[in-house]
């Protein structure tokens, strides 16, 4: 397939964009700053301002799906609001040019009891809550749209840490998948593995999945 990534550079992009490429998909990187990627077989980088008036639907003329692992800084002030409006600009995108979405999004709103969801837990870090309750504000925007739009949002595991990529793990949807010692956690590569997986064989259309081992 013809992927296009936001974020091909970060924490969650760059396993990604190695998933795709080893898959064979062709990968259409969509970068502010093109310099930051190595050329290399299959990857098209272009150079692509979410927040700054980069003109998105054209940039996804021609691919099958966009990935978004789209991040506006945890060092951003503003975080809360640009994460909005550049996932909202993101799917504006998607909707315009026909193709699928897939969205990288938190853990914050996995429900960890009846009705509660992690980000509302009282010992959830500060320092992620801003970028947690936006990434939940993202999803219930989704789940409110009411056009064709093609999406699937993606919550990692409550732990997503550096490590290899094993391709053995867990599916769950609403709620946190949990190890033998009460542990949700995944690898970066391996929930790259998870989305690129439903990529190629969909199970999640319109709708929320999550990965753990």
């Amino acid at each position: 397939m013809n992927i296009a990534l936001i974020g091909a550079t970060g924490f969650v992009g760059q396993p990604l964009l190695q998933e795709l490429l080893s898959r064979g998909h062709q990968v259409r990187a969509l970068q502010r700053d093109t310099a930051k990627l190595t050329p290399r077989p299959g990857l098209d980088a272009r150079a692509v301002d979410v927040l700054n008036g980069g003109d998105l639907a054209a940039a996804l003329a021609g691919v099958d799906a966009v990935v978004s692992a789209f991040n506006a800084g945890w060092g951003n002030p503003n975080l809360h609001d640009d994460f909005l409006r550049g996932s909202e600009l993101i799917a504006n995108a998607a909707r315009d040019a026909g193709v699928r979405l897939i969205v990288v999004g938190g853990a914050g709103s996995l429900y960890i009891a009846p009705g509660q969801q992690l980000v509302d837990s009282p010992d959830f870090p500060a320092e992620w809550k801003s970028g947690a309750l936006a990434a939940r504000e993202v999803l219930n925007r989704l789940r409110a749209d009411t056009t064709p739009l093609d999406w699937t949002f993606v919550s990692p595991a409550i732990m997503l840490v550096p490590g290899e990529r094993t391709g053995q793990f867990r599916l769950g949807t609403e709620s946190p998948v949990f190890d033998a010692q009460g542990e949700s956690r995944i690898s970066v590569a391996d929930l790259a593995v998870a989305i690129v997986n439903e990529l190629e064989a969909p199970q999640h259309r319109r709708g929320r999945f999550t990965a753990g081992y």
